[in-house]
């Protein structure tokens, strides 16, 4: 099995920043693209930020230039630097990631439990 937990979440004043990390665990061979996506309530589970493997990023625009995605292949950790917080960024965040258990297995997609953001005004 692979499991990915978040941690990092919290209450934070608007502006200020934190930092979110996902460690993934269990049978892994390799990662290939890992992610963040977030879920307001009432609203449906939207894309934060995205990295490949090697490295490439990918971000939804309104969070382009506050949020930093970033990942430490060595320990299977994607992390989230989230600066100049708002109150829309309040949802819970959850990690995503594809998974590949053994050399000659397929890509699986994992999903973390989700850590609660809540950015006051």
């Amino acid at each position: 099995q692979v499991q990915l937990v978040e941690s990092g979440g919290g209450l934070v004043q608007a502006g200020g920043s934190l930092r979110l990390s996902c460690a993934a665990s269990g049978s892994i061979f390799s990662i290939d693209s890992m992610g963040w996506y977030r879920q307001a309530a009432g609203k449906q589970r939207e894309l934060a930020a995205t990295i490949t493997s090697g490295g490439t990023t990918n971000y939804a625009d309104s969070v382009k230039g506050r949020f930093t995605i970033s990942r430490d292949n060595a320990k299977n950790t994607v992390y989230l630097q989230m600066n100049v917080l708002k109150p829309e960024d309040t949802a819970v965040y959850y990690c995503k990631a594809y998974v590949r258990r053994y050399s000659n297995s397929y890509l699986g997609l994992y999903w973390g439990q989700g850590t609660q953001v809540t950015v006051s005004s």
